[in-house]
């Protein structure tokens, strides 16, 4: 019985090791994609690399394996990779190579520390494959709750940024003017909305039109407030009706939206509240009740 345990384990190792060797094979061997230049999003990376962290160490090693499985993906995965880092604001510069290889290098980890979590505990091989799909899920999950983030941040800050922008229009600036007044006011140059709007005014300069823009504006924060935004300011410019009236009326919007919101968020955090507030009062009662019971017991015996 010990020698079918034994045989069952190598056999498990053997597998293993075949699958890691094909794997190798089959990154190596597959033709590489053609790099793009990164253009923002080195930007982006420039600025990670320059701030706190373990990701200055890290990023060679990720740029590295990146190239190695650039050939790996499809075009439609790729594609998918790069909505998903677009939407996150080109999250730590990375390519959809490079999110993959991120993603390896996370199970991996995950392997090891599962591993020796594994070590100390008594099952090593139950928690390392455990383990290994959290950490390859962590950079996905880590992607996805900027990218919520960020579009969280750009929803807060655009009924201010539309009221400075029809101030601005109805003081006789034109609409990339008042989108430049927008960007030099703000405080904080990494606010989300701040960097999308700065994007806008390099589109601009760029020769692209306000439609074309607003458009890509849309497409990159995904939201109901930029969606209205967007389309009342082409549908002004393709009716001809005064763009500083319909900001105004945006911004309105806006705030009434936002309150809803909160509204919504009040009533739901009552509920919420109920089964806290239910535990909490079952502890007050257990430390009251709980002294008496233990003397009236005493007093029994």
């Amino acid at each position: 019985m010990r020698l079918h345990h034994d045989a069952l384990r190598w056999l498990l190792v053997g597998a293993v090791a075949v699958a890691l060797l094909a794997a190798t094979y089959g990154v190596a061997s597959a033709p590489t994609r053609t790099a793009g230049r990164l253009g923002l999003r080195g930007f982006k990376r420039q600025r990670a690399l320059e701030g706190d962290g373990a990701w200055p160490q890290v990023e060679p090693v990720v740029r590295w394996l990146g190239v190695r499985l650039s050939g790996v993906l499809s075009d439609g995965a790729h594609a998918s990779l790069d909505r998903q880092i677009a939407l996150a604001g080109d999250y730590l510069g990375l390519t959809p190579e490079e999110y993959v290889a991120l993603s390896v290098l996370s199970a991996v980890g995950g392997l090891f520390g599962g591993a020796l979590l594994g070590l100390a505990t008594g099952s090593p091989g139950l928690l390392a494959l455990v383990c290994v799909p959290l950490g390859a899920a962590l950079p996905y999950l880590v992607v996805t709750g900027e990218a919520q983030h960020r579009l969280k941040q750009i929803g807060r800050g655009l009924p201010y940024a539309i009221d400075l922008m029809a101030l601005a229009m109805s003081a006789g600036l034109d609409f990339p003017g008042a989108v430049r007044q927008v960007v030099e006011k703000s405080s904080d140059p990494d606010d989300p909305l701040v960097e999308e709007l700065t994007r806008v005014l390099q589109q601009f300069q760029l020769g692209r039109t306000r439609k074309q823009t607003l458009l890509e504006l849309a497409d990159r924060a995904p939201s109901p407030a930029v969606g209205e935004f967007v389309s009342a300011v082409v549908q002004a410019e393709e009716r001809g009706n005064p763009v500083a009236e319909v900001l105004i009326i945006q911004a309105e919007a806006s705030r009434t939206r936002r309150s809803v919101k909160a509204e919504e968020a009040a009533a739901k955090a009552g509920v919420a509240m109920v089964l806290p507030l239910f535990l909490l009062f079952g502890c007050i009662m257990l430390l009251v009740m709980a002294p008496m019971l233990l003397r009236l017991a005493s007093i029994a015996e």
